[in-house]
């Protein structure tokens, strides 16, 4: 069964990314009430991922994209603030090395892949292959493709690819879940701002954003055209409105929280034959001194 949130990206293709909400509903929690809704959904959290690492036949990947500024990485943070760190393993794709760029698009991200019993994320991913490189197809080059296509045909080719490779894990017991963090042009500009004037936020700052800034519509035409190319019930995308953190955190955590729940996970079973050892085992336990 799928999440019904109403920020699930639908499965008939028809998203447009330029019309959906930046911002909470009208009747969202307050920031306060957003915080502790989120301290709840993290201890379940909490407890599920230990459910998880110990029945270990599924494991969960978490795909975070979006603009710049828009709050990838605080999300992750407050998502995962709770789970043992033995249990996740969270991957941040800069630009593609010489040995990535040898290889088909895929390949850098299903090496990081998590194992059964893991939670994995991702910010950014192979997602980046139909957008960033959709907005500058010149990054095409370095790729050293081995047949020339058009970029329409290119674009939906790869939408193909990634459709296959996620209905793949879900198979294998890979449940994907996808984030798009949603920000506004202003908010964007607001934060962008913040490390500027902050001392402490400053090295975030890179002068490339704004060229990227400049790009906006590009941008949002790509997103718009990525998730509906690839949202499908096995892997779908959920659209967050992230111009209030606190509430975009929250939503978030109740989607992972929920699809964990659905999974429907136990402890495994203890074989009879072992069972029938523990009682001599508490009797050495209890007299070992």
């Amino acid at each position: 069964m799928i999440e019904a949130s109403p920020y699930r990206v639908p499965f008939d293709g028809h998203f447009d990314a330029r019309r959906h909400p930046t911002g909470p509903p009208a009747d969202a929690p307050g920031s306060k009430a957003c915080r502790e809704a989120l301290a709840r959904q993290v201890s379940e959290l909490t407890v599920l991922q230990q459910l998880l690492y110990a029945n270990g036949r599924h494991s969960l990947l978490l795909i975070f994209q979006a603009l710049d500024a828009a709050g990838k990485d605080s999300a992750i943070r407050h998502l995962l603030s709770g789970v043992n760190p033995a249990g996740c393993r969270v991957i941040s794709f800069k630009r593609p090395s010489a040995e990535e760029l040898a290889h088909d698009f895929l390949w850098r991200c299903i090496c990081r892949l998590p194992e059964r019993g893991m939670i994995g994320v991702f910010n950014r991913s192979y997602y980046e292959e139909v957008l960033v490189v959709r907005v500058h197809p010149e990054f095409l080059a370095a790729q050293k493709l081995p047949r020339e296509l058009p970029l329409a045909e290119l674009w939906q080719e790869r939408y193909a690819s990634i459709r296959e490779h996620e209905q793949h894990l879900a198979r294998s017991g890979t449940m994907v879940l996808k984030f798009w963090l949603n920000v506004s042009r202003e908010e964007q500009r607001r934060r962008l701002l913040e490390r500027l004037e902050r001392p402490h936020k400053q090295w975030k700052f890179d002068a490339g954003d704004l060229t990227e800034r400049e790009r906006w519509d590009d941008y949002l035409a790509a997103f718009g055209a990525a998730l509906s190319a690839t949202s499908r019930p096995w892997a779908p995308w959920y659209a967050i409105p992230a111009d209030d953190q606190p509430f975009a955190r929250l939503a978030v955590a109740e989607i992972v929280v929920s699809a964990l729940r659905r999974m429907g996970l136990r402890y495994p079973a203890v074989p009879p034959e072992d069972k029938a050892r523990f009682a001599e085992s508490r009797r050495l336990l209890e007299t070992d001194d």
